[in-house]
């Protein structure tokens, strides 16, 4: 069974836009360039981000599948134009350009003109550029990086943010993602969680953390690391409440949700592993205390922070699990951690050869962050919503958000009658 909605993206990190479009959402979602441009900001905040940041504006444009500021049920295109295109427009022109074209400065009289017109002949480790050359044949590794650039989560987190919108207003479901560790710091195992009234606090804070305390701290281990010369890596959380019981299925490995949220969220370039719920904790315990007991709440009066359950007449006093048991989500908030490996072009250059001579070299310095970890964060809640998103669709169905609300509530009412003991 394939997904709900089907969702691309297009362009190169120094192309003249990315393009984000999205089919088979409902008709009726109240969207609108205000909400894309604020979604978009979030994920250039953050501490240890270079000047990139500072200068790469995302101007935005819905194409289509807009109007009046509600989804039509149509595909949604979003353009993300790229503010410095006109120092680029030789470089990465998709018609043929003279050869002398490359060997000027565009009149600008910046050395920088006539260096990034230069073919990049010495993969960098770490990066998708050794494998990508050999794969299709490619002699400029600008051929590669350009696409596999980070540059293209922008695309990403506008698909995510239409998702939370219908998130949102189909369910009542609502997302926050903070960073859990840098390098080697991390908060405390007793720090408490945020909630989705906490996202406002989360985008002020510098680390996108939600612990004071270790955030200073992560500040003074990333100023550290930039003295050295070297780029951190670290942990990020992402956390969905009011998801309700049974979106995804046990019946094929497809549509297992905890299946397809590793695969989203692994697909975002620099993560190389994804954990749902505490799983790396579980595989430590004893089968006896690994699970998330079941309680009626007739049962048993639970604590305000423990009413974990929102589909019914349960609760859970642990969420082990992350929300997910069996492949389908369990009413607990859903909980998706990931692992975001340092940036791979770090100051001190890291060996590799030159593919066009043979010959040992460094790998090239393009950029200047000293981490990424903080705007990770926002991206994996963007793939984490996309992915919600299309498996509540496939559970409520309906052509508009009405039809699809109404389709919700006539299940969740079916759930409270069977747990209504």
């Amino acid at each position: 069974m394939g997904a709900m909605l089907q969702c691309v993206t297009a362009g190169e990190s120094h192309g003249s836009a990315l393009i984000a479009v999205c089919s088979g959402l409902p008709a009726g979602i109240e969207f609108g360039t205000a909400d894309l441009e604020h979604a978009l900001a979030r994920r250039r905040l953050g501490y240890g981000r270079g000047a990139r940041q500072k200068f790469e504006q995302d101007c935005t444009r819905i194409l289509s599948g807009l109007r009046h500021g509600k989804t039509l049920g149509s595909p949604l295109a979003i353009e993300i134009q790229n503010s410095e295109w006109c120092k680029w427009t030789a470089v990465m022109s998709p018609d043929r350009v003279p050869p002398e074209e490359l060997l000027v400065d565009a009149g600008k009289g910046d050395s920088r003109e006539v260096a990034r017109n230069k073919i990049l002949t010495k993969p960098r480790p770490g990066h998708a550029d050794f494998a990508g050359m050999l794969k299709y044949g490619f002699t400029d590794a600008r051929n590669v990086l350009e696409r596999s650039s980070a540059r293209e989560t922008a695309a990403r987190v506008a698909l995510g943010a239409v998702a939370e919108a219908l998130l949102a207003q189909v369910a009542g479901i609502h997302l926050v993602s903070h960073v859990v560790s840098l390098g080697d710091i991390s908060v405390p195992d007793d720090a408490a969680v945020p909630s989705y009234a906490d996202t406002e606090a989360l985008d002020e804070n510098p680390m996108r953390c939600f612990d004071a305390a270790t955030s200073d701290k992560m500040v003074a281990r990333l100023e550290a690391a930039k003295q050295s010369g070297d780029t951190l890596g670290g942990l990020v959380e992402v956390l969905a409440y009011g998801v309700p019981v049974g979106l995804g299925s046990y019946v094929s490995a497809d549509r297992r949700l905890d299946a397809r949220l590793a695969a989203a969220v692994v697909s975002i370039q620099a993560i190389k592993g994804v954990e749902i719920g505490r799983a790396f904790r579980q595989a430590a315990l004893p089968g006896s205390q690994a699970h998330d007991p079941i309680y009626l709440k007739s049962e048993q009066a639970p604590h305000e922070s423990e009413k974990t359950n929102v589909s019914c007449g349960v609760w859970r006093p642990t969420n082990l699990a992350g929300g997910i048991e069996g492949g389908m989500s369990n009413g607990s908030p859903i909980v998706v951690r990931a692992p975001v490996k340092p940036i791979s072009t770090v100051p001190q250059a890291l060996p590799t050869v030159d593919l066009a001579t043979g010959q040992p070299a460094v790998g090239l310095h393009q950029r200047s962050d000293t981490t990424a970890v903080v705007p990770a964060a926002v991206i994996a809640q963007a793939e984490v919503a996309v992915v919600l998103a299309s498996a509540l669709l496939e559970k409520t169905g309906g052509d508009s958000v009405a039809e699809a609300k109404r389709n919700l509530e006539a299940y969740l009412g079916r759930l409270r009658e069977r747990t209504s003991f």
